[in-house]
């Protein structure tokens, strides 16, 4: 009976770790329903943001081996609206160059590693 319990709470507490682990974060936070106070100051500085990404050694390279020279890159930026351009600099910051795997990869490791000690602990009661 004792063996039972225990591996059926074994069980249990494997899955809910694994299922902790692979649910995704959810950030949340304030939207505004319109774009206060985004006037020619707010559209520099936007682009400015922008400017900085596109400058970066990585995205200039990806730029040309698609066959865009910065001077096509600028005059697409200058060509975009308020709104665009706004978008696309909230949407630089998220953007992580090489990717953000790390976290996958410590997740799993320490789901095999938790799996394993449970497995040994219950080996040895």
């Amino acid at each position: 009976m004792k063996n039972f319990l225990m591996r059926t709470l074994v069980a249990y507490l494997v899955v809910a770790m694994f299922m902790i682990g692979i649910t995704p974060q959810a950030d949340a936070g304030f939207s505004p329903s319109q774009l206060v106070g985004a006037g020619a100051a707010g559209r520099d500085a936007d682009v400015q943001h922008v400017r900085s990404f596109l400058e970066m050694k990585v995205v200039a390279d990806r730029f040309g081996q698609l066959g865009f020279t910065p001077g096509e890159v600028e005059a697409r930026l200058s060509a975009l609206t308020d709104e665009q351009v706004h978008q696309i600099a909230l949407k630089v910051d998220q953007v992580k160059v090489g990717g953000d795997g790390i976290g996958v990869v410590i997740a799993v490791l320490v789901i095999v590693v938790l799996v394993l000690v449970i497995l040994r602990l219950v080996r040895m009661i």
